[in-house]
């Protein structure tokens, strides 16, 4: 199957915290996505790599005012060139996504990122986007097995969902194939971040799916297979095969994992 080029590409780069965040402190920024790793703000090296893939035809940067992309001068040019556009965030990243579909004809098909995955290479969101798109589900949503990350990072610490075969961790990656995809967005109001807050599951799965995950009773389709009937569309998993693709810079730590990466790449 041919790479795709038609696909919006979404990327939320909405910094709740401000300079209070733990990544933006670091360099005295005000805004994470604008926070340098190995010489390059993030949101820029994510924008370059979602060009460089050749899956997208147009990309979207969800954030509180389009001024925060013009203090930087190759976003600034992007933007006056009309390779990149802005769409305002909204409080949580679901109504972020609503707020998207709620403009009339929704972007289709859309590839959602964010802006702290600095590690995302060209390689990597094409072969996403191809393997999303061939599934044929309504939602598609990148995973990556812990034997793959353990094989790079073996200390790291990095969050694991545990199922019945084996630990996956989430990518930051998504696509929404069909309308009724949108749906799904509900999900994620709080965020999304199931391993940190359990509770999450329940109020977006149901009682008796967080019953049988904490039970291991489910492996990865089966778990995925009830969130579909759940939630009433079609939402599968994508196995993304590179051992950095669950990283995201997130708090200091991750910062520093993501220097050394992305310095090793550059020498």
């Amino acid at each position: 199957m041919s790479t795709p080029t038609e696909l919006t590409a979404l990327v939320l780069a909405a910094s709740r915290r401000g300079s209070e965040d733990p990544v933006a402190a670091i360099t005295g920024q005000s805004h994470k996505c604008l926070v340098e790793v190995a010489g390059q703000t993030m949101i820029e090296r994510v924008i370059a790599a979602l060009m460089d893939s050749g899956v997208c035809s147009r990309i979207m940067v969800s954030i509180e005012s389009e001024s925060i992309l013009r203090e930087v001068p190759r976003l600034a040019a992007w933007l006056d060139e009309g390779a990149i556009e802005t769409t305002p965030s909204e409080t949580n990243l679901a109504d972020s996504i609503l707020a998207l579909a709620a403009k009339g004809s929704p972007p289709l098909p859309l590839l959602l990122t964010t802006a702290d995955n600095v590690l995302h290479t060209p390689a990597l969101l094409a072969g996403f986007a191809r393997d999303a798109l061939a599934s044929g589900a309504d939602v598609a949503v990148g995973m990556t097995p812990e034997a793959t990350v353990r094989a790079e990072f073996p200390d790291e610490q990095i969050g694991f969902f545990r199922f019945r075969d084996g630990g996956y961790s989430f990518c930051n990656l998504f696509l929404f194939r069909t309308g009724k995809s949108f749906e799904a967005a509900e999900a994620f109001r709080g965020g999304g971040q199931f391993r940190k807050k359990p509770w999450r599951i329940l109020k977006a799965f149901g009682v008796l799916n967080l019953i049988l995950y904490r039970l291991g009773r489910l492996s990865l389709d089966a778990a995925f297979g009830r969130i579909s009937a759940k939630l009433g569309l079609s939402l599968k998993t994508v196995e993304v095969p590179y051992p950095f693709a669950p990283i995201d810079v997130d708090n200091p730590r991750t910062y520093d994992l993501s220097q050394r990466i992305l310095s090793a790449r550059q020498t």
